[in-house]
């Protein structure tokens, strides 16, 4: 039977609730342990797929199409194991079940309440996650609950779990409580108020904490532990510091030397080995090292928020570690760049244009992709940055003058990147948008398997197949590709089943290392492994810089 650690936050969001649960996973994993998590959204809507980057962040996807919040990206760079659309719910989906479930007679008529009938259905959500009764079950299941405690949207799910823990047999269930110890400048102190109400706010809705990692920019001193141990009702042993530390992987040695792994271990009685951290040190100890440092340009639209390329920032930190390089990101606003200040982009050993909706800022994008394939810097497209360099390529090299995407242009006279149904009417010929689609439910998601042409750069990467995710709506309109290989654009993989685009590049005897991809690898990068497209477009940054070829006033140039 599936045993449970419920992770909760107090007193501010954004501690890290996310890099704790994920870490925690980690070192019960090196002990042997088969662990699983699960992230609960106190938000209405039914997933995070139609937020806005600048308010939730990335759009975290997995293999099975879910849109999910960005700490299943934290926990898949952490574990082992893949995570499914069962890793993450939102209330929004909770009271959608719900009220279908009502609507068929399912509650017989009763009145249908949050207690128990929205509890009992996240509890239900919970141990779905974590496969109980399937062959994927977890021995253990670290769910974490959004928002802070005090929330009214995270009730529910508080009293969910509550009820949840007193309905298992003893020793299956264990709380762990995030929370802040400011420090305050202008006492020259910690201060363990904020804590001390955020654990009592927990008890009155019936949750003791069975341990109680402490955030602060520093180590927490002993007599401060001890204080809070005092007034949180817990063993010194239990308040866990953690201190705010320059890369992320290193806050599992953190956790396991003062025991939070053992702690949890003895609570639920789980039989493990011994922790092995030693890949997590070498990795840590790689990061630290580097021999090498590059600069690269992320020509963007979300660039006010890091959170909004989470997983490319840190597929590209992964790449520079198996690389032992420190990659440098300066992140640059598509909608400032123009032919007047374009030439900034040659400061630069590589250039990175990531996906994106709407039209803002693209035309900037597109300048970005000429600068690279014309200036033959190393560049790298994902999602919309391979549309934008197919839209480039078309223009300027193809003769086909105004191309464009119907998503920014709907009556352009070349819809080079277009929806499926726009170039595959009945009479074969290019039909315009007419209507809004349902931005929730029209999009290409999930992994898919495409074959990639031998000789070409993209094999070199991936070999025969390649089988990556996807998150996008508009693709390379099949009507175009002749006319584009034609000009010298190489299309160098297809996907299996309905022959559309993948992968683009230019061939190595015209540009050194140009690319553009339709999925998202960044969101299959782990740390420990890396990614093999993001190690390879950091080698050929490496190389290019090596070889002197990036030009004068480059970060090679001022490295050197």
């Amino acid at each position: 039977m599936t045993q449970y650690v419920f992770v909760t936050g107090g007193v501010v969001s954004s501690l890290g609730k996310g890099i704790a649960a994920a870490s925690l996973a980690a070192i019960l994993e090196s002990r042997g342990i088969n662990v699983t998590l699960i992230k609960l959204d106190p938000y209405i809507n039914v997933d995070p797929g139609t937020m806005s980057p600048f308010q939730h962040g990335e759009v975290f996807v997995t293999d099975d199409g879910a849109e999910t919040d960005l700490d299943l990206g934290h926990y898949e760079r952490f574990i082992r194991r893949s995570m499914h659309r069962t890793n993450n719910f939102t209330t929004g989906q909770i009271y959608d079940s719900v009220i279908r479930k009502e609507r068929r007679g399912e509650y017989l008529g009763k009145t249908v309440q949050v207690i128990p009938h929205i509890t009992n259905e996240i509890q239900e959500y919970i141990r779905r996650g974590a496969g109980e009764g399937s062959p994927d079950e977890a021995d253990v299941a670290i769910v974490e609950i959004g928002g802070t405690v005090g929330d009214i949207e995270s009730l529910p799910f508080l009293e969910a779990v509550r009820q949840m823990s007193l309905r298992m047999p003893r020793h299956h269930s264990a709380f762990v409580h995030l929370t802040l110890v400011p420090f305050i400048p202008a006492a020259g102190e910690l201060k363990t108020k904020p804590t001390q109400h955020s654990v009592q706010k927990l008890r009155e809705i019936g949750i003791t904490a069975d341990a109680l990692l402490c955030r602060a920019d520093r180590p927490i001193p002993d007599d401060e532990r001890e204080k809070i141990s005092l007034f949180a009702n817990l063993p010194q042993d239990a308040v866990i510091s953690v201190w705010d530390a320059d890369s992320i992987y290193k806050i599992p040695r953190m956790l396991h030397e003062q025991g939070l792994d053992t702690l949890i271990c003895d609570k639920l009685k789980l039989v493990g080995g011994p922790a092995d951290l030693s890949a997590w040190d070498a990795l840590v100890a790689s990061e630290a090292h580097p021999r090498h440092t590059l600069r690269i340009a992320m020509v963007g639209k979300y660039t006010d928020l890091s959170d909004s390329y989470k997983s490319l920032n840190e597929a590209l930190r992964h790449a520079g570690i198996k690389n032992a390089a420190k990659v440098r990101i300066t992140y640059l606003d598509s909608e400032t760049l123009e032919p007047g200040n374009i030439d900034q982009l040659g400061a630069f050993d590589a250039i990175l244009v990531p996906g994106g909706f709407g039209k803002r800022g693209v035309e900037g994008k597109i300048l970005a992709a000429q600068y690279a394939r014309e200036q033959r810097i190393p560049y790298l497209g994902i999602c919309l940055g391979m549309q934008v360099a197919t839209i480039e390529y078309a223009r300027h090299k193809a003769g086909l003058a105004g191309a464009n995407s119907t998503e920014f242009e709907p009556t352009t006279p070349h819809p080079v990147i277009a929806l499926i149904t726009e170039w595959q009417g009945r009479d074969g010929a290019v039909h315009q948008r007419t209507d809004q689609s349902d931005l929730g439910g029209t999009m290409r998601l999930g992994a898919q398997e495409a074959r990639v042409q031998p000789g070409t750069l993209a094999h070199a990467i991936y070999g025969d197949t390649v089988n990556e995710r996807h998150r996008h709506r508009y693709e390379a309109n099949v009507q175009y590709l002749e006319a584009l290989q034609k000009a010298g654009l190489v299309i160098s993989a297809t996907t299996t089943r309905e022959q559309l685009t993948e992968i683009v590049e230019l061939p190595q005897a015209v540009h050194p290392w140009f690319m553009g991809v339709q999925f998202h690898p960044e969101f299959k990068s782990t740390p420990r492994d890396g990614h093999p497209l993001f190690t390879a477009f950091v080698q050929a940054a490496l190389a290019q810089q090596r070889a002197g070829g990036v030009p004068t006033g480059s970060a090679a140039a001022v490295n050197a």
